[in-house]
């Protein structure tokens, strides 16, 4: 029999998964549950060391003997401190150690309690990764989001101790009393997260991912943001092609591939869960999506194996069902799959479903004319657009940029906050010698004006600023309307205008306050010659703005 503590029973089905079969223990009360599994679980040996100091060195030098990672198991407080020494030790030797220490509850840390102080991080850069384990408290509302949380932390964990050269990593489990229950019959069946390297001694490492997609009824390729770098040129627009012709592939605006599936936002919004549209095996490559219908589509679906295709081999488990991780360029990657896309045992109605869904949400967005809003300001730039490099903001403006831009543009996603949007298109503009636009809210604006406090801009550089006096994306949140503070206090209210910023930094000013305003006024913005920056600034009614949004989808 196997403790009742969850989260302990992940961790042990995953250390024998990540072939875990030493483990050299320590005595005390708050790591028996972790001790007892490792004792009942037959795929697990145990090794009795009293002094911790002592059982660091004796785990490291039964990894040096075997080859394999080993654990080291210690109870909470000063016990994991006496491990410094050895984990110091097995980081400038490359060796897998796998540090394990129980832990008092966290709320109990600092509070004169025992054996209790801060053990995460506890050890400092001599390990390559330190998680800190989820209890999953009997009945939780999150039981389930815990339980992947933990599970993922785990193999992150592991994974990182037999990344490239091994090193030391640090799982510290908080276990809450009773301690002394031992009730499971079983440990649970856990998903194990792969890492895989494509080498030239074993080839077929990277064709593990490509068989999945190839042999997949309904294969999906989702591609996030991408790096800026890559030149898109006629034969990967070819490979991109070759790609779209075979699979269902979503990508947005943000995506530097050359390709135009990018209205799946629209598409998830009319099918729901509908299980037609749900594939059963993903490819993602590239970084951040912006689109939370995607995220939550995916994460929902049942069954669904994910393949992260990254150099980095970072655990990036946004669909909640990652099945592995191919460290090898993307580009690579998928010029591989398309060079075998004829190989495919898709569906075909599948990937015919989605392409006739996305092409007609793309002509909904080409022929939905919205009201004079800031929906209306992007819609009759981009159709407009002459040339040049485009900077979008977030939240708001990243949105109408996947809706209405016909070619990749720039955003800071990587952690999605408004502040320095302003600021990163400026510092482009001023080694550019291209005109560089930046299409932009008002709170993002006003937060980071000081971007334009700077003698190096010159006229290449333009700004569109979208001013509807507070921060809109809140009026679409659901339920949020019932707060009498969202208004003034979550949104951001204001009255400010740019005007007064544009006359203390030698900006040209133009204002738009109608829909006759703005389109002439986008017209001198991209046309206008001048020596120094040019903003126009458009005036738009909140409710107007979020009526323009609903009506869009709405009318779907």
């Amino acid at each position: 029999m196997y403790s009742n503590k969850e989260n302990v029973n992940i961790l042990t089905a995953l250390l024998v998964a990540h072939g875990v079969r030493c483990a050299v223990v320590c005595p005390g009360s708050r790591n028996a549950p972790i001790v007892h599994n490792f004792n009942a679980c037959p795929d697990m040996e145990c090794y009795a060391v009293t002094d911790e100091r002592s059982a660091g060195f004796y785990a490291l030098g039964i990894s040096l003997a075997t080859g394999l990672p080993v654990a080291v198991c210690v109870t909470s407080g000063t016990a994991l401190l006496n491990l410094a020494p050895a984990v110091a030790e097995a980081y400038y030797q490359h060796v897998p150690l796998i540090v394990i220490s129980a832990d008092r509850p966290q709320r109990w840390i600092d509070q004169l309690d025992g054996q209790t102080l801060p053990q995460p991080d506890a050890l400092g850069r001599f390990v390559r990764k330190s998680v800190a384990l989820p209890e999953i408290p009997a009945g939780s509302s999150h039981a389930d989001e815990e339980r992947w949380h933990c599970n993922r932390l785990v193999n992150e964990a592991l994974l990182d101790a037999q990344f490239r050269s091994g090193a030391p990593v640090h799982i510290n489990v908080p276990i809450s009393e009773p301690l002394f229950q031992f009730t499971q019959s079983a440990l649970p069946r856990e998903r194990k997260i792969e890492r895989r390297f494509p080498r030239g001694d074993d080839p077929e490492v990277e064709k593990v991912m490509t068989r999945a997609i190839l042999n997949a009824k309904r294969p999906m390729i989702v591609i996030g943001q991408t790096r800026s770098d890559f030149i898109c040129d006629d034969a990967y627009r070819q490979v991109m092609r070759a790609l779209s012709a075979h699979f269902v592939v979503l990508t947005e605006r943000l995506c530097n591939y050359g390709i135009e599936t990018v209205h799946f936002d629209e598409v998830l919004y009319q099918v729901g869960d509908d299980m037609r549209y749900q594939p059963d095996v993903v490819a993602y490559a590239g970084d951040s999506i912006v689109s939370k219908r995607l995220k939550r589509f995916l994460r929902n679906a049942e069954g669904v194996q994910v393949y992260r295709l990254s150099t980095d081999g970072a655990v990036a488990d946004t669909f909640l069902h990652l099945s592995e991780i191919t460290v090898f360029h993307p580009e690579h990657a998928l010029a591989g799959i398309a060079s075998r896309a004829d190989e495919s045992a898709a569906d075909p109605s599948f990937c015919a479903l989605w392409q006739e869904s996305l092409r007609r949400a793309s002509r909904h967005a080409e022929q939905y004319l919205p009201d004079y809003s800031q929906m209306a300001a992007v819609k009759w730039f981009e159709e407009h657009f002459s040339g040049g490099v485009v900077h979008y903001a977030n939240s708001t403006s990243i949105r109408l940029a996947n809706i209405y831009s016909g070619h990749p543009v720039y955003c800071n996603r990587g952690v999605n906050g408004i502040e320095g949007s302003l600021s990163t298109a400026a510092g482009f503009s001023v080694v550019s010698q291209e005109r560089v636009f930046c299409v932009i809210g008002d709170l993002s604006f006003f937060y980071d004006q000081n971007a334009l406090w700077n003698q190096n801009l010159r006229g290449n550089f333009r700004i569109l600023l979208l001013n509807n006096e507070k921060g809109g994306i809140f009026n679409q949140l659901k339920g949020l309307e019932q707060s009498s503070a969202r208004d003034r206090y979550v949104a951001g209210e204001h009255h400010a205008s740019a005007e007064g910023i544009c006359m203390q930094n030698d900006i040209v000013y133009l204002k738009a306050v109608d829909e006759e305003q703005m389109r002439r006024g986008i017209g001198q913005l991209m046309a206008m010659e001048s020596r120094r920056p040019v903003l126009l600034e458009v005036f738009t009614d909140d409710a107007k703005d979020e009526q323009a949004f609903r009506d869009y989808y709405r009318s779907l």
